[in-house]
């Protein structure tokens, strides 16, 4: 039977069968020895065939091929990636200005992360009610850079009790995934979508920075095609498997100039002459914020959180 991912412990995973029945079912131990360098061979999202055992209970015999899949490098095992989710329509991640505050590198490598699979990004701007008027006007400037590279971006509280109508038809019919560091209100927002209680918590006075409240990885339906999948609080985005030679093709305003440079796909946009990035930039047809974010994942400089 085919089945698709619901929720992933490490040694257990929920399963939804073709026959929407849910299954309980551990991964046959062969699967872990074909050479796979993720610290999670399955991941919510995958669809896998599973071979039913005893009543509600279940054997994973197979991982299918996956469409895409956002991921990190693993901050327990080096050299492998820890997959945060497979086979996505969309990626939203949700962000605040201040407790706790999301770092513009963090927004830039989520994005990079998904737009390597093409995968469509949303970014949430919660807790709207807590901007004054300077950071409200910061905020708009980021929606505008955002919105230009065809990023939707929302400015909202998740305390408000419309947000669910005001979201709801920006993930119906799709599979989207719920991302940001903890504490940005990702679970209070998610419980304004339907019959879920995802738990939350308070912002740790000492550090401003949130509390843990999602342990796993979970997928919940909000109605017969339309699921969503909240991860836990994301500390660092360290990323995988993307090279320095195309990286700035993850970088949609650099991708349309890349052909321009005087060196084509070889330039890095470093030093090279006659690069039409770094003219754009000088210009302000590039921000200068996704430019030094841009060199700093190059470098390997970054601040990940």
């Amino acid at each position: 039977m085919k089945g698709l991912i619901l929720k992933s412990t490490g040694s257990w995973y929920e399963v939804e069968g073709e026959d929407k029945e849910i299954y309980a079912a551990r991964m046959r131990g062969k699967i872990r020895l074909d050479g796979i360098k993720e610290t999670n061979p399955v991941a919510v999202g995958d669809y896998v065939l599973l071979q039913i055992e005893k009543d509600k209970e279940g054997v994973i015999t197979e991982i299918l091929p996956r469409q895409n899949f956002i991921s990190r490098q693993s901050v327990k095992k080096t050299g492998h990636a820890h997959i945060i989710a497979a086979n996505i329509d969309q990626a939203l991640l949700v962000v605040t200005w201040a407790k706790p505050r999301t770092s513009l590198g963090f927004i830039d490598r989520f994005l990079v992360a998904a737009e390597s699979f093409r995968i469509p990004q949303i970014i949430v701007f919660n807790k709207e009610d807590l901007l004054n008027d300077e950071e409200r006007k910061e905020i708009e400037n980021l929606i505008s850079v955002y919105s230009s590279l065809n990023v939707k971006c929302i400015l909202l509280s998740a305390k408000n009790e419309e947000v669910g109508q005001l979201l709801f038809p920006i993930l119906q019919n799709k599979k989207t995934l719920f991302s940001g560091h903890s504490g940005v209100g990702k679970s209070t927002l998610i419980n304004q979508l339907g019959n879920i209680n995802q738990k939350t918590s308070l912002i740790s006075d000492f550090s401003s920075k949130g509390i843990h409240t999602t342990t796993f990885a979970e997928m919940f339906s909000l109605d017969e095609n339309t699921y969503i999948i909240d991860t836990p609080g994301i500390k660092e985005l360290g990323l995988v498997d993307i090279s320095e030679e195309e990286l700035s093709d993850y970088f949609v305003e650099m991708r349309e100039l890349r052909q321009s440079c005087k060196f084509g796909s070889r330039c890095l946009h470093h030093h090279e002459p006659s690069c039409a990035v770094k003219e754009a930039v000088s210009t302000g047809k590039i921000a200068q914020s996704r430019y030094s974010n841009y060199l700093s994942m190059l470098l390997g400089e970054d601040n990940r959180k």
